[in-house]
């Protein structure tokens, strides 16, 4: 059963990583512009509320991708993408299991969505804010 959160749904699933707390926003794009959001470090300082930065040495992640993010504008964090099939993936940060991000294809549009493991699930509120930063930027590169 999904709950709302704003514009956004919210429900505990089971995924690849186990139980989540999922957060999803329909998006106005398609699923492979909202992909290219998740995916291009350059756009994560733009809809990560806690991103500040980010430093790698690509700009569109992979499987392995290793870098820092700079959180909340005052500590650099590092990070490894650890997992990137088309249409999820998911990170540790610090070494730690962080959320995963995901895009799905609807009939009228996208979604994006946020999974967040059980011990973070406070941070919901950021990830729905991070889903509508993301549909806006999707959005404005189809517009």
């Amino acid at each position: 059963m999904a709950l709302e959160l704003g514009t956004n749904s919210v429900s505990i699933e089971k995924t690849p990583d186990g139980r989540r707390l999922i957060v999803r926003h329909d998006v106005d794009a398609s699923v492979d512009t909202v992909w290219d959001v998740l995916t291009d470090t350059d756009c994560w300082s733009d809809w990560g509320p806690s991103v500040t930065a980010v430093e790698t040495d690509t700009r569109y992640i992979d499987d392995g991708t290793t870098g820092r993010v700079r959180a909340a504008g005052v500590v650099w964090l590092p990070f490894e993408v650890t997992a990137c099939a088309p249409y999820r993936w998911t990170w540790n940060v610090a070494r730690l299991p962080a959320t995963g991000h995901f895009a799905e294809e609807r009939a009228a549009g996208s979604v994006v969505g946020f999974e967040i493991p059980p011990l973070a699930t406070g941070y919901a509120p950021v990830c729905a804010r991070a889903c509508q930063h993301v549909a806006a930027i999707a959005r404005r590169r189809e517009a």
